[in-house]
């Protein structure tokens, strides 16, 4: 049986891996080609994932030079193709970028969807509007991500950790939307520094900060109790916010807690936000986005227009490296059969 499936309808799947969200009855019955008529009775998909760990190559990789590879091309000569060479993997009759030895050796863990596509040409925020919340960019409404829908959905795992973790930089496309603040990410874009939010800024020392946040009680009990939703939120992620910045949590942050055989096994910076991503699921993160648009090492990125294919190779090699780690490292902790790995 051949299933088609849609972005909205592809996402909705994913949230449901991670941890059993209950997709919608419409992404159901679009799913097993039924109407609405006769799946109200239909048991919801439910995945065995517990968390997610969504890798973001802003800009787009090229699929035939990477997981989808077809015959050599020759730009030269307008022959249309893959830029590199093909390589077998640990699956019989797959084959992949030359680029991506390591995670060759480990195909047998990766399903590698072909098949999945949208209608967005040539515009990188509506696209990635549209991989975030599975919906075109609307003019009245401003939808919630993934990460938000799987927090606010099924919250964190464990005590005193965020649902959702973006490692990269914010913008309201990876936001919580009409959800609220509560279902928002907590955010860095440095594994060398953490997040800029669970620091003191300078000049404010301990005594000062206990100061504020006894005045901030204070305000609270003077201003009464509120059913106004945007105010609950707001006040539930200070609260959050608060809870998270003391030492336990921010010990995860901590890289050089690790083998440096392990970190070098990562590679470079993008290789360490994976690592980290590990990490943050070990504390009880149940979402996490890992962005690797931050590196040029081409010159473009992922975006690799014109001369920037010719270094195209630089960023697959970081993408092998660090996710072929990433995946033995969440296997040999015993987390991989319960963490979802997106690219």
């Amino acid at each position: 049986m051949t299933i088609k499936l849609n972005r909205r309808q592809t996402i909705a799947a994913t949230a449901a891996a991670a941890g059993g969200i209950v997709l919608n009855r419409t992404a159901r019955a679009g799913t097993a080609g039924e109407s609405d008529n006769n799946t109200s009775n239909a048991e919801p998909l439910r995945g065995k994932a517990e968390h997610v760990i969504s890798i973001w190559l802003g800009g787009g990789m090229g699929q035939i030079d990477t997981f989808d590879p077809k015959r050599k091309g020759d730009a030269k000569a307008k022959k249309s193709g893959s830029y590199y060479e093909s390589i077998d993997t640990a699956v019989d009759g797959v084959q992949v970028c030359e680029h991506l030895p390591r995670l060759a050796k480990v195909m047998d863990r990766v399903t590698a969807v072909r098949t999945v596509h949208h209608e967005v040409i040539d515009e990188h925020a509506a696209a990635t509007n549209r991989m975030h919340t599975g919906r075109p960019i609307s003019g009245t409404v401003t939808y919630p991500s993934l990460g938000s829908l799987v927090s606010h959905e099924l919250g964190s795992a464990a005590d005193g950790a965020p649902p959702y973790v973006l490692i990269g930089y914010p913008n309201v496309t990876r936001g919580p939307g009409f959800l609220g603040a509560k279902d928002g990410y907590l955010y860095l874009t440095d594994t060398n520094q953490g997040p800029a939010g669970l620091s003191r800024a300078k000049g404010i020392t301990e005594e000062r900060q206990r100061r504020r946040e006894t005045f901030l009680a204070t305000l609270k009990q003077n201003a009464g109790t509120t059913r106004v939703k945007r105010l609950l939120d707001y006040e539930a992620a200070i609260d959050q916010s608060l809870k998270l910045s003391g030492p336990e949590f921010n010990q995860v942050f901590q890289l050089d807690n690790e083998p440096d055989s392990l970190r070098s096994q990562y590679g470079g910076e993008f290789g360490q936000r994976c690592l980290l991503s590990r990490r943050l699921i070990e504390r009880g993160v149940r979402f996490i986005e890992v962005s690797h648009n931050l590196n040029f090492l081409n010159g473009a990125g992922w975006d690799v227009h014109y001369e920037g294919i010719q270094q195209q190779h630089a960023l697959i090699r970081e993408l092998d490296s660090a996710v072929a780690t990433l995946i033995r490292d969440l296997e040999e902790k015993r987390l991989l059969d319960k963490t979802l790995i997106v690219i």
